[in-house]
């Protein structure tokens, strides 16, 4: 099985270079480059003979920061899949990182294991968020006062059915497949289905996507 390709990308050297040994000691990851923000990475992935897989990325860094180089990989290398790894815990990062196209976010004080296994899953096409992340997205997903929204999204000329729509506004509250079904009656395939149906219809890659976009609409 082919080597999971990444570069990293942090203005601290120390950090880079600690989190470059981190991964270079997996025999099915391989890092193909480093930068100290976001100009030079993008000098790096230029010299590169084929794109790396994942950019794991700091937030925040001069001349470029990471949510304003992972928007340039959106338009010249949308293959990437970017991971940021922050040392801060806000709202904002979290979200703008998303909004810009991350596949996740994790914290630095993250177990090695578990960004050894963050990087293998984005390789993959999925969407990892730590803990705090998490929090931070679904208290993003509330109204603005504090109460929660409704389970209905009011987007009449949107290309969802009655019964999509109101599983999306479920997921964007956070409830998961099992949970969906137990509140609307149905069978977890089912709940899993309109989900996924959801998906389709509104060219959304997952579940965090989708949760936004019922953010955006409420």
């Amino acid at each position: 099985m082919r080597a999971v390709t990444v570069v990293v990308v942090d203005d601290q050297a120390l950090m880079r270079q600690g989190l470059r040994k981190l991964l270079e000691i997996e025999a099915d990851i391989d890092v193909v480059g480093d930068a100290g923000d976001g100009v030079e990475a993008l000098d790096v992935l230029a010299g590169l003979p084929e794109p790396p897989d994942v950019a794991l990325v700091d937030a925040r860094m001069p001349r470029m920061d990471g949510i304003e180089l992972i928007r340039h990989l959106q338009g010249t290398h949308p293959g990437v899949r970017a991971l940021i790894l922050t040392t801060f815990d806000e709202d904002g990062t979290v979200l703008d990182g998303l909004r810009a196209g991350a596949r996740g976010h994790l914290l630095k004080d993250v177990p090695p294991e578990e960004l050894v296994q963050a990087v293998h899953r984005v390789a993959a096409g999925q969407t990892v968020l730590g803990g705090p992340a998490t929090a931070h997205l679904v208290a993003a997903l509330h109204s603005p006062d504090g109460a929660a929204a409704t389970n209905t999204v009011p987007e009449p000329d949107d290309p969802l059915s009655d019964r999509e729509r109101e599983v999306a506004g479920m997921v964007g509250d956070g409830a998961t497949n099992r949970e969906i079904a137990r509140a609307l009656f149905i069978t977890e395939g089912t709940a899993k289905n309109h989900v996924t149906s959801a998906l389709r219809k509104l060219g959304l890659r997952d579940r965090t996507q989708l949760a936004l976009w019922v953010r955006e609409r409420r």
